[in-house]
């Protein structure tokens, strides 16, 4: 399915959405690329937009200027500001900033974070403000790779003989 101007849809399954305006509920869509999104409850395998708000929905990429979840999970989220609001994402990546809320993360990267009762594996930002548990900070996660790095550089040398 293919618009122009705006696409409004409730309860489908779609293939590709390209439109200007997009607001889909409860549905699942394979592809949605356009301006303004707007998801609830929607289940989908690639995002691309300026502005996307998915609320309690599932993506596995997305893709815009400025992101917002709002309980939903997303495998890559990727954007210039990105804001996450109970939800969770193994990896999200923003240009700018990035405000996450009781969110659980992988790994994050940004250039300023601002965080409130939430968890992450590890945070790389210029800035960090608020209340965060991460698990590793920058030199566990050096000291981690410099043991994976040797294990595996060890393991290739057994290998070779």
């Amino acid at each position: 399915m293919t618009a122009r101007n705006s696409t409004d849809i409730e309860g489908k399954a779609i293939e590709l959405i390209e439109a200007e305006f997009v607001n889909i509920k409860q549905s699942t869509v394979r592809a949605v690329e356009g301006g303004h999104i707007e998801l609830q409850q929607v289940g989908a395998l690639r995002i691309d937009g300026e502005r996307i708000e998915v609320t309690q929905g599932a993506a596995v990429v997305l893709r815009g200027s400025d992101v917002t979840m709002n309980q939903s999970i997303s495998a890559v989220t990727a954007g210039s500001n990105t804001a996450l609001n109970f939800s969770l994402s193994p990896l999200t990546i923003s240009k700018g900033e990035a405000s996450v809320n009781r969110s659980a993360i992988g790994i994050m990267a940004a250039r300023d974070i601002k965080a409130e009762n939430s968890t992450s594996l590890l945070m790389i930002a210029n800035k960090v403000e608020g209340n965060v548990t991460t698990l590793l900070d920058w030199r566990s996660a050096l000291a981690l790779g410099a043991v994976f790095g040797g294990v595996w550089g060890l393991l290739t040398l057994f290998r070779k003989k």
